[in-house]
């Protein structure tokens, strides 16, 4: 089992930036790849970025490419989800999740509880 817990969530101007975290516990951590999914009201989970178990491979939607960065470090457990230039079109509850490196979302074991973004207008 792998036990993740997002934090770093809140309120911000569009514009603003935002630095999401999200710690695991468990299992060996670098055995896996870790993503990140977002949930708007109304609307399906929906795909953010994912990163490599080594941290060597990312990947971005189209629709925060350039804006959203991932990153880990798998000697504090953690990976981080920083975001900048946010748009209220962001606004959702974002998760990570511990799984294979992948867009897909049936190929994550684990999920956190997720952390709300609002990003106002």
């Amino acid at each position: 089992q792998v036990q993740l817990v997002e934090s770093g969530g809140g309120l911000v101007q569009a514009g603003g930036s935002l630095r999401l975290s999200c710690v695991a516990s468990g299992r060996t951590f670098s055995w896996y790849g870790m993503g990140w999914f977002r949930q708007a009201p109304g609307k399906e989970r929906e795909f953010v970025c994912s990163i490599s178990q080594s941290g060597g491979l990312t990947y971005y939607a189209d629709s925060v490419k350039g804006r959203f960065t991932i990153s880990r470090d798998n000697a504090k457990n953690t990976v981080y989800l920083q975001m900048n230039s946010l748009k209220p079109e962001d606004t959702a509850v974002y998760y990570c999740a511990a799984g294979s490196y992948s867009i897909t979302y049936a190929n994550y074991d684990y999920w956190g509880q997720g952390t709300q973004v609002t990003v106002s207008s």
